[in-house]
C-alpha cells in the first residue's frame, strides 16, 4: 500500500494492495446527519470520489448511496442490521459501539476522524455566566437527553465545575429538541434558556442580540476535540479492503479540498444543506482557527475514558487506536 494511504487514514486493512481487487461488494450505503460537520461526505456525494477512487483499486461500478439519519443510535442500529456499512456522527455512539461488540462477529471500529470543532452551550439567561448559575426556573435544550454528544459534555462539564458527586446534576434540566427546534425555542425566549448544539446552529443563535456562549466543548476537555468520525465493522474491513481504501482516500480528498479553499467549500454547504444558514457564516466558520477538517483522532481517549468511569462503557480501551482499525494508528491521534 501506498505510504499516503497510510498516513491518511486511506486504507481500513494495512497490507490492501492496490492492484485488481479480489470479489468486493458493489453497493455501498453511508449514513451521515445534518450538520456542517458531516460536509466532507455531502462533497463525497456530490463529486462521486468514492466511486472514482474505488474504481482506481480495481472496484469498478461501485454504487454509493448516502443517507440522513436524525442520531448515533438510528446509525448503529442500521450498521448493525446490514442497512449501511458506513456510520458517521459522534465520538460516543462509536467508543459505545466499540465496547458492544468488542471480540463479537460485528466487531465495530472507527475508520477516521472527519473534523476537530467545538460544541457550544448558548443562553438568553443574563444571570447564567456558569454551570453553577442554573436553576430550576432554566432549560436546556439538546438534541437527546442523557445519549448525546452534548448531554454526555454537559456532565463532563459539570463533573469539573461542580465536582464529581454532581456530574449528573444538570440533566433534569435537559430537554430534547432537534436543532432547529432548539434554535427556536431559544430565540422565543420563553422556556428554554440554554441550547446545547453544534455548527453551524450555534453560530447563527450568536447573530441574536442577547445570545452569548457558556461553554465550550473544548473547554471542557482542555484540547480541541474530534466532534465528527466514521466507524464500520470490522469483518466489512476485511472482507473489502479496496473498498475501504477508496472511502479513506475519498474522505482525504475531500477534506483537502475544505482545507485548501474554504470559501469554494462554504458554497457547496450552503448548496447542499439547504438550511438557513449563508455563505458568510459557513465561511466564517470554516476559517474559525478551533474548526479542522482532518481524518486524525483527537481526544478521543478521554472521551472513552469518562464512558467508562461512569459506566457507560465496560472496558476502557488502552489506547485510542483500541477504538479504530490500524489504517490511522500512524497518525498523531489521542
Amino acid at each position: 500500500m501506498r505510504r499516503r494511504d497510510v498516513l491518511a487514514g486511506a486504507a481500513c486493512v494495512l497490507g490492501a494492495g492496490l492492484g485488481p481487487a479480489r470479489a468486493e461488494v458493489g453497493a455501498v450505503a453511508i449514513a451521515r446527519q445534518p450538520s456542517l460537520g458531516h460536509l466532507p461526505l455531502m462533497l463525497m456525494e456530490e463529486q462521486g470520489l468514492l466511486q472514482k477512487a474505488a474504481a482506481a483499486r480495481g472496484v469498478a461500478g461501485l454504487e454509493a448511496r448516502y443517507l440522513t439519519l436524525a442520531g448515533g443510535a438510528a446509525m448503529n442500529d442500521a450498521l448493525l442490521s446490514g442497512q449501511i456499512q458506513f456510520a458517521a456522527g459522534g465520538v460516543p455512539p462509536l467508543v459505545l459501539l466499540w465496547s458492544k461488540t468488542e471480540g463479537s462477529a460485528m466487531a465495530v471500529k472507527g475508520v477516521a476522524a472527519m473534523n476537530s470543532m467545538p460544541l457550544l452551550m448558548n443562553t438568553n439567561n443574563p444571570r447564567v455566566r456558569r454551570l453553577a448559575d442554573f436553576t430550576d426556573r432554566d432549560k436546556i435544550a439538546l438534541p437527546a437527553v442523557k445519549v448525546s454528544v452534548q448531554a454526555m459534555f454537559l456532565q463532563m462539564a459539570a463533573e469539573k465545575e461542580l465536582g464529581p458527586t454532581r456530574r449528573n446534576d444538570l440533566d433534569r434540566l435537559t430537554v430534547t429538541l432537534s436543532h432547529p427546534d432548539g434554535m427556536a425555542a431559544l430565540l422565543a425566549g420563553n422556556e428554554i434558556t440554554a441550547h446545547f448544539t453544534a455548527a453551524p446552529i450555534q453560530e447563527l443563535e450568536l447573530r441574536r442580540p442577547g445570545i452569548r456562549t457558556v461553554l465550550n466543548s473544548f473547554d471542557v476537555l482542555g484540547e480541541p476535540s474530534t466532534f465528527n468520525v466514521v466507524w464500520a465493522s470490522s469483518a466489512f474491513a476485511s472482507a473489502n479492503p479496496q473498498v475501504c481504501a477508496a472511502f479513506g482516500a475519498a474522505l482525504d480528498e475531500a477534506l483537502a479540498a475544505i482545507e485548501a479553499d474554504k470559501p469554494a467549500a462554504a458554497r457547496a454547504y450552503v448548496r447542499l444543506a439547504r438550511d438557513s444558514s449563508d455563505v458568510g457564516l459557513i465561511t466564517e466558520i470554516l476559517n474559525d482557527p478551533q474548526v479542522r477538517f482532518t481524518a486524525t483522532p483527537q481526544a478521543i481517549g478521554k472521551v472513552a475514558d469518562f464512558m467508562h468511569r461512569t459506566g457507560t462503557i465496560r472496558r476502557r480501551p488502552e489506547s485510542w487506536k483500541d477504538l479504530f482499525l490500524p489504517s490511522v494508528h500512524g497518525r498523531a491521534g489521542s
